[in-house]
């Protein structure tokens, strides 16, 4: 099993010694031409050297510890038109940070993966949504293409929501629309309120289910298990390739520390109970996360690298995870 983290990376002190820049669109639009350009090589060519180095970081960690859940801002403002015409001109420079940034999380046994936004919405009944949605997904595909990636079925994952007006019959029209490099790495994950489980079950023909089981839980208030039917259609939808779930719990001081929370009981409300905690604090829903073992697992955590590092020593701890394993994909 593997343990992932998303997006930032912590050092022991709990600051980012690699940090990716993320300017705004509105100072982009400020600068003339020749300074936009600047400004795109000097975020990007940082932003790749930067995940270089957190790659690096990783493959000092056990094998359990290698998967890492990209940040979209990889090639800031890409999607942003203005951006995009300038972009032609700097990506071929950009290609020998990509791959090495590829080759050697490949060396590694790094498990890669993007989540783009809240807003890409393939089963939007809004058009204009649905293809900048494409768009969106399709820039994610190009990140993962440039590092190597995209020539297999989920040798790299692109991971969104189904929610939309459209449901399934949207995300399919929409899915099919995407390039076929993007269409091997995309993957849809449940969320806590319009899409269930059940609900992204209909896509398994299409392409993997990402199980988040704390979306489940503050929809559904039911702690799925892995001995649930529906967990095997969803490993199913993975064709060999090893399943990932998503888990995180709700903020310190709502939910108790030991035990499962009932809803029922907690008297709050599903948006209270979505947002996520910093650390792992109560050692029933890990252990409850971990028996997932056919899985890995992206932590969804404020510590990032560090609760989950923290989630690992606790599963050698209590032997649910055996020493220096090296499972890949």
């Amino acid at each position: 099993m593997k343990l992932g983290f998303a997006c930032k990376y912590f050092s022991s002190e709990a600051v980012q010694p690699f940090p990716f820049k993320s300017p705004t669109r509105k100072r982009f639009l400020t600068l003339d031409n020749d300074k936009k350009l600047d400004f795109l090589w000097e975020s990007s060519s940082e932003n790749l050297t930067n995940l270089l180095l957190i790659f690096e970081q990783l493959a000092l960690l056990p094998n359990n510890l290698r998967m890492m859940r990209i940040g979209s801002d990889l090639l800031p403002l890409y999607t942003v038109p203005e951006a995009t015409v300038l972009y032609k001109e700097i990506l071929p420079d950009l290609y020998p940070f990509f791959k090495n940034c590829g080759n050697f999380a490949k060396q590694n046994d790094i498990r890669l993966s993007f989540h783009p936004g809240q807003y890409t919405v393939l089963a939007s009944d809004n058009p204009s949504v649905v293809e900048r949605s494409i768009e969106d997904i399709e820039y994610h595909a190009l990140c993962a293409k440039s590092m190597g990636y995209g020539k297999h079925f989920q040798d790299f994952k692109i991971n969104i929501h189904m929610n939309g007006k459209k449901g399934f019959a949207g995300f399919k029209n929409a899915f099919l629309k995407l390039s076929p490099e993007a269409r091997l790495m995309l993957t849809v994950e449940n969320d806590e309120i319009s899409c269930s489980v059940d609900d992204v079950l209909q896509a398994t023909s299409l392409c993997p289910i990402v199980l988040d089981i704390h979306h489940h839980w503050v929809k559904e208030n039911e702690f799925i298990k892995p001995e649930d039917d529906r967990i095997k259609l969803i490993k199913e939808s993975w064709q060999g390739v090893k399943p990932v779930l998503h888990y995180s719990v709700s903020q310190e001081g709502l939910i108790p520390e030991h035990g499962f929370p009932d809803q029922n009981t907690l008297g709050l409300s599903k948006s209270i109970l979505r947002a996520h905690s910093n650390y792992y604090f109560n050692d029933t829903l890990n252990d409850w996360a971990l028996s997932f073992d056919d899985f890995d697992i992206m932590c969804e955590v404020k510590m990032k690298n560090l609760a989950r590092e923290k989630l690992y020593q606790y599963a050698l701890l209590n032997k649910t995870m055996p020493a220096n394993s090296s499972l890949g994909l």
